[in-house]
């Protein structure tokens, strides 16, 4: 057995796996786990036992023996992100709306986009909680269409909000949620149905009010400035004359909204994978950070502090790589929180509507999100899809694409053209919408 490598255990292996692995004390494998895997095991048994029980602990470090292979750099590396994974898991396990084949049917095969055709509250419930990494949508607006009408104001934003909520379970943590809404005219229908109710509906404002009332924080309102609008919807033309003075609507809000729920989950050092940490503060609302007390951790400051760090830095960090490179003309585009292009031109020279929705998303919006806010192969969700503008744009750029509508007679075939056109493939699809 000279060509064998001999790691000795600790009690901190579980005892399962010691009866089916280990043979008087000692694992022989000739492709096991680096023995600083053991290192780590033993540093954080006693955090590791005050978080998870018995089973819980078994399964988490039998999946890394098993699974954790190469140097102790690499060790460390796959050691945090099973754990980051594992805490999710668990985290995931306390909602038991989830339904398991629906589950599936979206993450399963990231290869491929896919069209929800329902109502997406529905389809939200039964969703796994912090599943998606980039919510991008525009809802429909309040009586702005025909498929899309309500009773008044407050049927409209009640229905919204309970929409904005279960987004907020589903969403991933430390993530954000783009959110593309115009300011309209119209009748709120609360007080009078007659034409002296219609007044300018602040949408924007009241969103923002939904969004923080189920927790996001608001972050950023980038003013699409949409040029010059062809519209008479206003009255300083024919009475030049004080109180008669109002201006074009020719912008719309784009929103960034984020989700930082508390998480007080302790979480290993970055550089020497230990659990040995301490709570140091709060980077911000929400996000809790660590200090690694491991005095055998391999970064110290001059001061002997360890690595401070938080489960949102390690995100971010896990996202520098070169394949999630944001172009800097992309960046130079919506580096001031007002910009300017064009909205989508849906009807030709012949008066057709060449995308088959009355109200396309501009694919500028999308692109922006899914490059800025996510990396490659992460999961792109668009509750509101119409003509699935987003589903296209995040499957374009190498995301697993999720859009949900309502509206299936309406959009479908459509729907099915677009994506042929410009992608060369079809969704899958689920639900039959209306």
């Amino acid at each position: 057995m000279d060509d064998l490598q001999t790691v000795q255990t600790d009690n901190s292996i579980p005892a399962k796996l010691v009866e089916l692995e280990f043979s008087d004390g000692t694992l022989h494998t000739r492709d096991g786990p680096h023995p600083y895997l053991q290192t780590i095991f033993g540093v954080s048994d006693k955090y590791l036992r005050r978080l998870f029980n018995e089973d819980q602990l078994n399964e988490f470090k039998t999946d890394c023996l098993q699974n954790i292979r190469g140097d102790r750099n690499l060790t460390i590396e796959q050691y945090i992100n099973k754990y980051y994974e594992f805490v999710k898991r668990e985290y995931q396990k306390q909602y038991i709306g989830a339904e398991s084949s629906l589950n599936q049917f979206i993450f399963s095969d990231p290869e491929k986009p896919k069209a929800l055709w329902g109502d997406c509250l529905g389809f939200l419930q039964r969703m796994d909680s912090e599943s998606v990494q980039l919510m991008v949508t525009s809802p429909p607006y309040y009586n702005a269409r025909d498929y899309s009408q309500w009773e008044n104001l407050d049927d409209y934003l009640d229905e919204m909000s309970c929409i904005i909520k279960e987004c907020y379970r589903v969403l991933d943590n430390h993530r954000p949620f783009v959110f593309n809404v115009g300011d309209i005219f119209d009748n709120d229908n609360r007080h009078t149905k007659s034409t002296w109710g219609k007044r300018r509906i602040p949408l924007g404002a009241y969103f923002t009010a939904i969004f923080e009332e189920h927790g996001f924080q608001f972050v950023d309102d980038f003013i699409w400035d949409k040029g010059e609008v062809q519209t008479q919807r206003h009255k300083n033309g024919d009475r030049p004359y004080p109180l008669y003075q109002y201006p074009v609507n020719c912008y719309e809000h784009i929103f960034v909204f984020y989700k930082h729920r508390l998480d007080e989950t302790p979480y290993p050092c970055p550089i020497c994978g230990c659990l040995k940490v301490n709570g140091n503060a709060y980077s911000r609302v929400g996000v809790k950070s660590w200090e690694c007390k491991n005095l055998e951790c391999f970064e110290r400051s001059t001061a002997n502090r360890g690595k401070r760090f938080s489960a949102r830095t390690q995100l971010m960090t896990g996202l520098q790589q070169q394949e999630n490179l944001v172009p800097e003309n992309l960046l130079q585009m919506w580096r001031r929180d007002i910009v300017k292009f064009a909205p989508i031109i849906k009807i030709n020279s012949k008066g057709q509507n060449t995308l088959g929705h009355t109200a396309p998303f501009p694919n500028e919006i999308p692109e922006y999100a899914v490059k800025v806010f996510t990396g490659v192969n992460e999961s792109v969700l668009d509750p509101f899809a119409g003509s699935f503008t987003t589903t296209i744009e995040a499957f374009r750029q190498g995301r697993n694409s999720i859009g949900m509508e309502l509206n299936r007679t309406l959009f479908r075939d459509a729907v099915q053209i677009r994506f042929s056109k410009e992608l060369n493939t079809l969704p899958v699809e689920l639900g039959d919408g209306k």
